[in-house]
């Protein structure tokens, strides 16, 4: 496409409804639909007019009958694009998160409360389509995929909804802008070094029942598991006495931004969350330590994305 014409065509959309993110949920009246006939339908409308044409200069009443009902159709197929669009209401947009340069996918759920069922809706977003019907309840669920480049909040912008329903001849369609923002993690550095050795607050071990080292000798309570009894001890006593064990507890990791002066800002960004997906992939407890905000010690999806979420949203140097 000339550069001159996508100008003038990117010119031309930014009059479009709506100009402004709009809250959720948001719904597509006839004001902020538009429709326009598509390639096959400027055909269509020729070839009918090229047979109106021939049929008045021949005077032949039947093949002017016929490019009258064919007329007919095409006008009443635009009217039928419009309705498909008429009244679609989207509810909610979400998306899980990712890291910078993967794919994120934006979910979207459509739904109508007209009984009608809206078939061949086409989302588009820059480059990337996504189909979708509504069913039999009014509800249809989108996932279009949207590159990410960056870390931070990522707002989708103005997303186009069509259709050519029901007989191609016309497109109809609008804009949904939502305002929605997804969160975007930062890019985890591909090899760093290893986790650092050591953090504050550890415990080198601690009391469990199925331990490896004997820690001490208690009475026995119900419910303990037999294996755990030392029947010698007992026999001396004359009462049942339990062995406890204890197991070797790893060290919490403290992941600490000022310990990485040598590094530039977006590359420290990277090694913490690099180290903070090691940590999680060896079952580790971990701090993490920002300017002006510590998360931990903790471990599992949510600290991760608290972790995460913290370093995205770090301002830029």
């Amino acid at each position: 496409m000339p550069r001159t014409w996508r100008e003038l065509r990117t010119w031309l959309e930014s009059f479009e409804r709506p100009r402004a993110p709009e809250s959720l949920p948001l719904r597509i009246d006839r004001r902020r639909i538009y429709v326009l006939p598509t390639r096959f339908g400027l055909f269509y409308g020729l070839l009918v007019l090229a047979m109106v044409l021939g049929a008045l200069n021949y005077n032949n009443n039947p093949a002017l009958l016929l490019a009258l009902l064919l007329g007919t159709a095409g006008l009443a197929s635009l009217v039928a694009a419009h309705l498909q669009l008429s009244g679609l209401q989207l509810d909610a947009v979400s998306a899980d998160p990712v890291a910078a340069g993967q794919t994120l996918w934006l979910r979207m759920t459509f739904s109508t409360r007209d009984g009608r069922r809206r078939r061949g809706l086409r989302l588009q977003h820059d480059h990337t389509v996504a189909g979708a019907s509504t069913g039999e309840d009014g509800l249809a669920d989108v996932a279009l995929p949207l590159p990410t480049r960056q870390r931070g909040w990522l707002e989708p912008g103005r997303l186009r909804i069509s259709t050519t329903q029901p007989l191609g001849l016309a497109r109809a369609w609008s804009r949904a802008w939502p305002r929605q923002r997804l969160l975007v993690y930062p890019r985890a550095e591909p090899q760093p070094p290893p986790l650092p050795d050591s953090g504050e607050g550890v415990q080198h071990s601690r009391v469990h029942p199925l331990g490896d080292e004997p820690h001490q000798l208690r009475p026995y309570r119900s419910g303990d598991a037999p294996r755990t009894i030392a029947w010698k001890h007992s026999a001396r006593r004359d009462s049942l006495v339990v062995r406890e064990y204890e197991r070797a507890r790893q060290q919490d990791v403290l992941l600490d931004w000022n310990a990485l002066r040598h590094l530039g800002h977006e590359a420290r960004i990277s090694r913490l969350a690099a180290w903070v997906d090691q940590a999680e992939r060896e079952g580790r407890r971990y701090h993490l330590r920002l300017p002006g905000l510590a998360l931990g010690p903790g471990r599992g999806p949510d600290h991760r994305h608290a972790c995460l979420r913290a370093l995205a949203l770090l301002p830029s140097a």
